[in-house]
């Protein structure tokens, strides 16, 4: 039996091997137990039914019952978090839709992607699925809006046009930046938003914040300008920056060289933005391996502006944060629940 404090595990694949191979690995995790495995849709329900789960491991092809289907008809009634095992971006597109949590890519052999890599991967999605429960999708984008009565009555003086605010983030990050967008009002400041994320899973990303969150959602392009409520993610392969005309903030996506190993780059975005916006910028850097961002964000508090770290404790990977952290360029570290009360804080100043 898992213990109160570990994850308990159906994983459904209909590879016997490929199951083993998981349940061996995730089983060596200390916060996972794999209480129960299954080959097919059906298996995996007389499962669902006999243990007490948290999570559900799927793989996207299954004999009798495909992976989706299978969402489809089980959210409904038992409403578990999916990670999704694919390497198909439209059947993890409806597989979103339906109601998967996250996605992991199957290694090939001809992938440099290893099956060390996957299943690592595979640890931290079901740690950030089980933590953050599940969504089930908006039907209604209008019949799902924010408890204002847990908010300031208003966001700033009315003087916002030239505010600001750029969220960047990796590993555990989508979920992060959700569990944000979604409690924001949609008079804030434009959100410029980088993402370390593989190009086509970014206009998925936007797409799903858009039909997800109160707020307008769309990837990034040249030539946007920053509006109130709307958000711009960098697309999965291109930097972006802003540029300052007028009082209005242009928005420039462009390719390049990596930056601190990553395209699009944090440290891109918040040095524009640090250079550009300065004051009356919030920069954000949430969980993700490595230390890009903390330099931008440093660039920021320096030239005035407002910024918050998310906190260890609440964050899938301690390291971007953990670099800002430590270098000092953090206002306030916060839990990330707590993190859009402080965004709507410092726009009242």
């Amino acid at each position: 039996m898992p213990k109160k404090n570990q994850i308990s595990v159906l994983v459904v694949d209909d590879s016997q091997s490929f199951r083993e191979i998981m349940v061996r690995k995730l089983s060596d995790d200390p916060q996972i137990q794999v209480v129960a495995t299954a080959g097919d849709a059906f298996e995996a329900r007389d499962k669902i039914l006999k243990y007490d789960l948290d999570l559900i491991v799927c793989d996207q092809e299954m004999p009798k019952m495909g992976g989706v289907e299978f969402i489809k008809r089980l959210l409904p009634q038992y409403p578990l978090p999916v990670v999704m095992i694919s390497d198909n971006p439209q059947i993890e597109a409806a597989a979103r839709v339906a109601g998967a949590r996250d996605f992991v890519k199957k290694p090939h052999p001809r992938s440099a992607k290893t099956d060390a890599d996957f299943l690592n991967e595979l640890i931290l999605k079901i740690r950030l699925a089980a933590r953050t429960g599940i969504i089930l999708p908006k039907k209604n984008p209008a019949a799902q809006q924010v408890d204002h009565n847990h908010l300031p009555q208003s966001v700033g003086n009315g003087q916002l046009s030239d505010r600001l605010i750029a969220i960047g983030a990796s590993t555990g990050g989508t979920e992060a930046i959700y569990q944000i967008l979604k409690n924001l009002r949609v008079d804030c400041p434009g959100i410029l938003i980088v993402q370390h994320i593989p190009p086509v899973f970014s206009k998925m990303f936007a797409e799903r914040l858009d039909t997800q969150t109160p707020l307008r959602c769309k990837e990034a392009q040249s030539g946007d300008y920053l509006e109130p409520g709307r958000v711009y993610i960098a697309p999965g392969d291109q930097h972006m920056r802003i540029k300052r005309i007028g009082n209005k903030y242009r928005v420039e996506v462009f390719a390049g060289e990596k930056v601190n190993g990553h395209c699009p780059s944090v440290d891109m975005l918040f040095d524009s933005v640090a250079r550009e916006a300065g004051p009356r910028a919030i920069g954000v850097l949430l969980t993700g391996m490595g230390n890009d961002g903390a330099k931008g964000l440093l660039d920021i508090r320096r030239k005035g502006g407002y910024t918050i770290g998310q906190d260890e404790a609440s964050s899938v990977v301690y390291g971007m944060n953990k670099v800002a952290y430590n270098l000092g360029a953090v206002s306030v570290q916060a839990a990330l629940k707590n993190i859009h009360h402080c965004i709507l804080t410092a726009l009242k100043e």
